[in-house]
């Protein structure tokens, strides 16, 4: 198609995860297992959460939250990626493509500061035990969720009409198997520079800002560790952040890697490979690492099938 100086292009081409055509079968089978596994696990954790009355705490409402993101991010991915592997040509329409990028950001935006929320809430825990109900009230839970929500639909939209109200000119071929910013900035025909740049900007402050939330939060847990005298009251304060922190590190060691990597060996190839680990892998991972490491979620699910 290839059509120069249009404004509209009728639909975009997305090369996928591989050109490879021998891995299109099994690549198939391992991520509908993987968005199978998502979406039990992160519903089951959603319902989890809402139905059993003992998990109505302001930790449980936070993985609610986490849960549904999850769920969104790889929704939005990952069934459009899948008709694409057994559809000869795997296109997008233009509509279409605007808006999976304005969900994507949405979802990937709202979870830097989500994670940060859950680091507020495990240091109000750990370090003002005897306020904690006292400061993590149902309006501060509302709070410390709703102003995430609403500052990643103001960036969302703010990018994608940016990028959906300029000129795309030359190729409509996408290297990607979703509509991502980066790629579809490099196809711009004009300000592709100045977006570039405020995408860069806005991605290190989420990143850096978000980090730094979770960084300080863990700092002044560390130090009320280190100042507990019994080693039960250790313990628990420590498995009490397993979960998140594992949660964190998995998150912001893929985000870390691609950012971090020198331009000599990053790539678009690379790119992929990262964009599956933190938009199909970890929406599956994290529901998983809540509930194989949490004895509550454990109980409210021996409660709820009536297992004695």
């Amino acid at each position: 198609m290839g059509q120069r100086n249009l404004t509209v292009l009728p639909e975009f081409i997305l090369l996928g995860v591989t050109r490879h055509l021998e891995l299109q079968a099994p690549l198939f089978g391992v991520f509908l297992i993987i968005y199978m596994a998502t979406v039990v696990g992160n519903l089951g954790m959603i319902i989890l959460t809402k139905v059993d009355s003992r998990l109505h705490t302001p930790m449980y409402f936070f993985i609610r939250h986490l849960a549904f993101i999850d769920l969104g991010n790889s929704t939005v991915i990952c069934p459009k990626m899948l008709v694409n592997f057994v559809m000869d040509k795997n296109t997008i329409s233009y509509y279409a493509c605007a808006t999976q990028l304005a969900f994507f950001l949405m979802f990937i935006i709202s979870e830097f500061f989500i994670l940060s929320a859950m680091a507020y809430d495990r240091y109000v825990a750990i370090c003002n035990p005897l306020l904690y109900s006292v400061i993590m009230t149902q309006s501060l839970c509302h709070v410390l969720v709703g102003i995430p929500y609403l500052y990643s639909t103001f960036q969302s939209l703010l990018f994608t009409i940016k990028i959906f109200t300029l000129t795309f000119c030359g190729s409509n071929v996408i290297n990607h198997f979703y509509c991502d910013d980066v790629p579809l900035v490099a196809m711009l025909c004009s300000n592709a520079q100045e977006i570039g740049l405020l995408i860069i900007i806005f991605s290190a402050f989420n990143l850096i800002s978000s980090l730094l939330l979770i960084l300080v939060s863990y700092l002044l847990i560390l130090i009320a560790i280190f100042h507990m005298h019994s080693a039960k009251g250790r313990k628990k304060a420590f498995s009490t952040c397993a979960s998140h922190l594992t949660v964190v590190v998995v998150f912001y060691g893929t985000l870390l890697f691609m950012y971090v990597q020198p331009n000599s060996v990053h790539s678009f190839e690379s790119d992929k490979m990262v964009s599956v680990f933190y938009t199909l892998v970890i929406p599956m991972l994290n529901p998983l690492i809540y509930s194989l490491r949490n004895k509550e979620v454990k109980k409210a699910c021996y409660r709820i099938f009536n297992i004695p």
